[in-house]
């Protein structure tokens, strides 16, 4: 199957394992590692919802009502009552996203129930409230706070004199809050794998606040001694690590990739693939990375619409990041720990260590980084073997 966007992706055939990782932080006290499918909702912090409070909350999911559509299914915006969560008016109560599965077989039950394993248990203010489910028959729903603002993707990529595009300062906000949540994630006690790490899947609230969204990928970390997880390619094309494409070996730096590939796509305002671009423009990564090299080129990659709103400091900063992030030696990525404290240096206009009067040096060979490991592909000069990136060959996926 192929995405709206017309993207490739590529499923799991085989029975994925669920179980659940704690994380510290989380507000939840939890249960041992659950397995089954009965296990995991009676273990969920979660309200059961019957097919008909959910057809009643969305007015019997009427076409109007439709906030998104996906592989999956369709997004509905329905009203309940605060406290006892049953359906109200239109208008009245709390407004929440009801995500309706199609009926399209057992992997997608597998991504339902994979949502619920994880967001049933974790909580974060940067990932997305579960609220509830349905389990009715053939009936499949995930009941979601709503999020006001929509995903990431729809306000980075609109053009037209309509849209205002997102500023800087929102735009490194969003970043940062993406990257917590992230964080968070793989530092679990048995690691989560987000997997599917995208701007579709950033959801936005009303103060531009960023949750990640749709588990139905996620998957445990590796445990013990072992450095990775062994997986069928999931997620999606220009996203998904080079690494991961041909080898099927899944560990965190896979998200932290996908991370420097959304970051890039915040700076330059373009697609991770784009056939629409000129030649030799359709992968993001691949185009921009002459550029992220050179300090002096780097305001190439900038999206021209956010002229005049940061300095080139911290813009040679951010665009560092995302080439530390997307190098190809998974060991030299940085963790999103320091990811985090590298965005939230961006954010503090008394940092030290960016000098917005000055211009700012490039990263060379031996140069402390901050935390950061300096990515040997990315040295000026080097001689950088052309990576093929694997195309995965099927796909069933939701927006």
């Amino acid at each position: 199957m192929v995405s709206k966007d017309g993207t490739e992706l590529s499923i799991s055939k085989d029975g994925t394992e669920l179980s659940y990782s704690s994380s510290k932080g989380s507000s939840t006290s939890v249960p041992p590692t659950p397995r089954s499918e009965g296990e995991i909702l009676q273990s969920s912090n979660l309200k059961s919802f019957t097919y008909n409070d959910l057809k009643a909350a969305t007015r019997n999911f009427r076409s109007d009502s439709v906030l998104g559509e996906g592989g999956f299914g369709s997004v509905f915006k329905g009203w309940i009552e605060e406290h006892s969560l049953a359906a109200s008016k239109a208008g009245s109560g709390i407004v929440i996203a009801v995500k309706k599965l199609n009926h399209d077989g057992w992997q997608g039950h597998k991504e339902w129930l994979a949502e619920i394993n994880y967001l049933g248990q974790l909580r974060h203010p940067n990932l997305v409230k579960l609220i509830g489910y349905c389990l009715e028959d053939d009936h499949r729903l995930l009941v979601y706070e709503f999020m006001p603002k929509g995903s990431m993707e729809n306000h980075i990529f609109r053009r037209g004199s309509y849209f205002q595009p997102l500023s800087w300062g929102i735009r490194m906000k969003i970043s940062l809050g993406a990257a917590r949540g992230l964080a968070f994630l793989h530092n679990a006690e048995t690691k989560v794998i987000y997997r599917d790490f995208k701007t579709s899947n950033i959801l936005l609230d009303s103060n531009y606040n960023a949750k990640l969204s749709d588990f139905g990928l996620a998957r445990d970390g590796p445990t013990g001694d072992k450095s990775h997880v062994s997986t069928r390619v999931m997620g999606t094309y220009g996203y998904a690590a080079p690494e991961y494409l041909s080898t099927g070996h899944l560990t965190s730096k896979s998200d932290v990739y996908s991370f420097g590939v959304v970051l890039l796509e915040i700076l330059s305002g373009k697609k991770a693939i784009d056939k629409n671009r000129p030649p030799g423009e359709h992968n993001l990564v691949e185009w921009a990375k002459p550029y992220l090299t050179n300090k002096r080129r780097n305001f190439r990659i900038m999206d021209p619409r956010l002229e005049g709103q940061y300095s080139m400091a911290r813009a040679i900063k951010a665009a560092n990041l995302a080439l530390q992030c997307i190098c190809m030696d998974p060991k030299l990525r940085p963790n999103m720990n320091e990811v985090v404290t590298a965005l939230e240096q961006l954010q503090d206009s008394k940092d030290p260590s960016i000098n917005d009067e000055k211009d700012y040096p490039p990263i060379r060979r031996g140069q402390p980084t901050n935390g950061l490991r300096y990515c040997r592909s990315s040295v000026a000069g080097e001689t950088r073997a052309k990576v093929a990136y694997p195309r995965p060959s099927a796909s069933v996926h939701y927006a």
